[in-house]
């Protein structure tokens, strides 16, 4: 009788456990930012902005989010709306805008991280920094194998390399 792995014994495959944990965790977020004002749209699209870098156009935006571009237009234009972004029509290229955070936009922004933190320091509770290092390489390994085998696909049909 061979002894699974612990993974292997996840009530969810290891993939699905990592999305149920996704999922609670921005619904944490979520309720924590909701009495500033911010939607999960809003708020995730803002992080993004955030670290995309402002001057983002809302392609590299709406492919950050992986969501389609009308989803993204409707968020955009209620943080528009807000006055926490603006779009601007780039100078290179008149089809692409832009998007930049306001003043009052910032402000926002800096209140949305500190929440943020603050409920970070609450799901980390008791992991110390080797163990959320650990599962930090261990998710950028994932991502990569993922990416990989959906290019494998993709390009032959096939998960082989």
């Amino acid at each position: 009788m061979s002894s699974l792995p612990f993974h292997e014994t996840l009530d969810l495959s290891l993939c699905g456990k990592l999305g149920r944990v996704h999922r609670i965790c921005r619904q944490a977020v979520t309720q924590a930012v909701e009495p500033l004002g911010f939607t999960q749209p809003r708020w995730t699209a803002m992080m993004h902005i955030h670290h995309l870098g402002e001057g983002c156009t809302q392609h590299q935006l709406a492919c950050s989010l992986d969501i389609e571009m009308p989803s993204l237009t409707r968020t955009m234009k209620q943080l528009e709306e807000n006055n926490v972004i603006e779009r601007r029509i780039d100078k290179q290229d008149k089809r692409c805008r832009k998007i930049y955070f306001t003043e009052h936009g910032q402000a926002q922004l800096a209140q949305l991280k500190m929440r943020i933190s603050e409920v970070k320091a609450l799901l980390y509770h008791g992991l110390s920094d080797d163990e959320l290092n650990a599962i930090a390489h261990a998710l950028v390994k994932l991502e990569n194998n993922a990416q990989q085998c959906c290019d494998n696909i993709s390009e032959n049909g096939s998960t082989s390399e």
